[in-house]
């Protein structure tokens, strides 16, 4: 479904969605009033600013929030007046008619999001596409000052960069509406900087063009490092020193990796905080922004019928399946240096997991919904070697084509242990969850593409019917099912009678399937993760304590396997995966769901 307007200030309602039910300023209501700045002032925008966010206004003694430090932290004042020099009284009548706030600040504030790797892979096929359609759904108004700026090494002129933004542009399927019109107005906001990563003063150059688009406003600053993490550093270092905000906020996204392990990540966390505070670090996984993932707590907590069955009474087991139908396709030689655990299973699989998992927020603000998270990571039992299987996919002919296997890419060492393929067997100890195995299972060149969570319930105890599906009880289990992707769908598998004067029973698909309900288009991950970082909201994105529990999990696993260079069950290119992963389902009674005939009828 394609974002709602109701999110944005220019919208019909122009009634910003997470605050419309708070009646007074308080740190938890006040995040999207804080979208473009508060107020009638640039001073009250961030007098407001300050009141509910510790990094939006320097307070004596810091240049500004990113040069703030943990033995130097970035605090939020206990008075209502800013302290950047200018006091202004936050007066709560301002925002009692909130489309006269969204009409009064267009002119106070301005947001520049800076791409650093503007002219990566990842920039131009997502991110730029993403910043796009946010504009095409007016959740960037047109009113409200905003610039966009590309940084990277390349040579490129502001053109350059437009012409190569515009190829990935397209606009919503489902509404077309003056498409080039829009596209025009959103390249003329997008600038370009070249500059080396660890230079202050191509930073303080950049400072300076931002300054020249922001004038007299208060600038509140994006950066979004799509650069690989060994230059993270760099980077936040000459930002915070050269290019942050000194009236507003400033927020850096980070994408994934973050470190191979819980040394790497540490000390990844450690260099971060030495020029931001937690709240200006927000860690992307897009998996957490993608439409399913985040209707989970929907679907658990807003329905009577599922949550009293949230637990190891009734549910036997958990799976959480990832499966691409291609390989690495000459890219192996950033996997080979990670392999499929680092890249999908300790991240987003496990994140997806704890969404899962974890017990009834007290609230849906970002940290109540953390905390619930980190709690389940930190229930969870050890990994063992016995509970996970690897493989490696191997070249294989079908069809009078041959595809290669793993260790045939180029960029790929020939005797590469790395997997591409991983199951394993994870439980949580905790009264809800002891006993239940929640199965992981993620690999490259399998015969699907797709992504899925599937709950598989318990038998009916003295089932009445059971004489109509043999010895196979496993034919009667009801299971849930939520495809993450593609083709987005939720359906309930139950058994009823087939029409007729015989007792003949069938098993039948309860299906919300989103292309026929829907007819508006899902946006992307990273639209919905981008406008969060914009507003503020951080509950799709992943908290350093977090992080912790996560690599704590992988860890000695990951050691393990790699001091005794343990060997990779080899599988055909397009197959099913190894055996291997078979037997591991046995090993708790549980049979891969992705892999019965109903699968492929859903």
């Amino acid at each position: 479904m394609a974002l709602s307007c109701m999110r944005c200030p220019t919208g019909a309602a122009a009634v910003p969605a997470r605050s419309a039910a708070a009646p007074q300023l308080v740190p938890a209501a006040a995040v999207s009033f804080a979208r473009y700045g508060f107020g009638k002032s640039s001073s009250a925008a961030a007098a407001a600013s300050g009141f509910w966010r510790i990094h939006a206004v320097a307070p004596q003694g810091v240049k500004s929030s990113m040069d703030a430090d943990e033995k130097n932290p970035v605090t939020p004042s206990n008075s209502p007046k800013a302290e950047n020099g200018s006091p202004s009284e936050i007066v709560l009548d301002e925002f009692d008619d909130l489309t006269a706030l969204s009409d009064s600040t267009n002119d106070d504030s301005t947001v520049s999001i800076t791409v650093v790797g503007a002219s990566g892979d990842l920039a131009k096929k997502k991110i730029f596409p993403a910043l796009f359609a946010l504009y095409y759904e007016d959740c960037l108004p047109k009113a409200c000052h905003f610039t966009i700026f590309g940084y990277a090494r390349s040579k490129m002129t502001d053109a350059e960069l437009r012409n190569m933004v515009s190829k990935t542009l397209t606009c919503r399927i489902d509404k077309r509406e003056n498409c080039s019109e829009k596209m025009e107005e959103f390249l003329k906001r997008c600038f370009y900087h070249s500059g080396q990563y660890d230079s202050e003063e191509h930073f303080i150059d950049l400072d300076k063009k931002l300054k020249q688009h922001e004038g007299c406003r208060v600038s509140n600053r994006l950066f979004y490092l799509s650069i690989p993490p060994n230059i993270f550093l760099d980077v936040v270092k000459c930002a915070s020193k050269s290019a942050s905000s000194v009236n507003g906020w400033t927020r850096v996204i980070v994408e994934k990796p973050f470190g191979r392990d819980s040394e790497s990540s540490a000390a990844l966390t450690r260099g971060l905080k030495q020029y931001l505070v937690e709240d200006q670090i927000f860690r992307i996984d897009h998996y957490l922004g993608k439409e399913l993932v985040e209707n989970l707590s929907v679907l658990r907590f807003s329905n009577l019928v599922f949550e009293p069955l949230w637990s190891r009474q009734y549910i036997r087991n958990v799976q959480i399946i990832f499966s691409e139908d291609f390989g690495t396709e000459g890219r192996g030689g950033y996997f080979d240096s990670y392999g499929i655990i680092r890249d999908i299973m300790q991240n987003h699989l496990l994140q997806i997991l704890a969404l899962f998992a974890m017990e009834t927020p007290i609230s849906l603000e970002a940290e109540d919904i953390r905390n619930e998270k980190v709690k389940v990571l930190r229930s969870m039992k050890p990994l063992q070697l016995e509970d996970v299987v690897i493989g490696q996919y191997k070249s294989h002919t079908k069809g009078g084509t041959t595809y290669p296997g793993y260790t045939d890419d180029k960029t790929v060492p020939k005797d590469s242990v790395t997997p591409t393929f991983a199951a394993a067997a994870l439980f949580i100890n905790n009264a809800r969850w002891d006993g239940v195995p929640f199965l992981m299972k993620a690999g490259k060149a399998l015969h699907t593409r797709r992504t899925e969570i599937r709950v598989q319930f318990r038998h009916v105890p003295g089932n009445l019917y059971k004489g109509s599906f043999g010895t196979d009880l496993d034919r009667a289990t009801n299971e849930l099912v939520i495809r993450v992707q593609p083709d987005e769908a939720i359906y309930l598998k139950i058994n009823n009678k087939i029409p007729g004067l015989g007792m003949r029973l069938d098993r039948s698909n309860l299906n919300l399937h989103y292309a026929a309900r829907y007819s508006k288009e899902i946006p992307d991950a990273y639209e919905r993760l981008l406008l969060d970082a914009i507003e503020g909201e951080r509950r799709l994105f992943i908290r350093s304590d977090e992080l912790d529990a996560a690599w704590s999990l992988f860890t000695p696993l990951l050691k393990e396997f790699e001091d005794k260079r343990i060997a990779p069950e080899l599988y055909p290119y397009g197959s099913r995966g190894p055996v291997g992963a078979h037997y591991l389902a046995a090993k708790y009674n549980v049979r891969w769901g992705d892999l019965s005939a109903e699968h492929y009828k859903a």
